[in-house]
């Protein structure tokens, strides 16, 4: 069969005629897509300039600010705990409180170091207990001397005995302490 020109004109305007349809089609789905993305700019830009940035600069400044403070107190803690347990004369501290609230220091007690977690840092402990005898006013004294004097250890409990008063026996206190060694670098 042999197509004729009339015919090849046909087919050929024919063509034309679905490639114009389909791409007029392309445009006018990419001309509505254009639209709703212009349109939601528009509410994007609006939204945006009702953002008041002052504020979160200011807030960004303040907390900053905090942020450098805490290190800086963390740096100064640090350093106290990063002190080895050795270099830190627990019985010098210890005895020499004990002297200046007239207590005497009559036993020491230690199970050894451990190591544990203080406050998401790594330390090594070393738990203490000891007795003291003195009056009961000298006790107490001591006992808050002590928590004082002990930068990187804390009072963790105190027992006080308090016998009869016609008894020869003196008041005494059992102490159980904490002192803690930073092990990070």
């Amino acid at each position: 069969m042999k197509l004729g020109k009339k015919s090849y004109l046909f087919i050929i305007v024919g063509f034309f005629i679905i490639a114009t349809v389909a791409l007029w089609m392309v445009y006018s789905k990419q001309a509505d897509i254009q639209k709703q993305l212009r349109e939601e700019l528009v509410s994007a830009n609006s939204r945006l300039s009702l953002i008041e940035f002052e504020p979160l600069v200011n807030r960004q400044s303040e907390l900053k600010q905090r942020l450098e403070q805490t290190v800086a107190e963390y740096e100064v803690v640090r350093e106290k705990l990063v002190q080895p347990v050795e270099s830190i004369t627990i019985s010098d501290i210890l005895f020499s409180t004990a002297e200046a609230n007239s207590v005497n220091v009559t036993e020491i007690n230690s199970s050894g170091m451990t190591n544990v977690v203080l406050e998401g840092l790594p330390c090594q402990s070393l738990p203490l207990t000891a007795t003291i005898e003195g009056d009961v006013n000298d006790l107490v004294a001591f006992i808050t001397h002590l928590n004082v004097n002990l930068s990187t250890g804390v009072v963790k409990s105190v027992d006080i005995d308090i016998p009869d008063a016609a008894g020869s026996k003196k008041p005494s206190a059992s102490i159980r302490m904490m002192i803690y060694r930073y092990q990070g670098s």
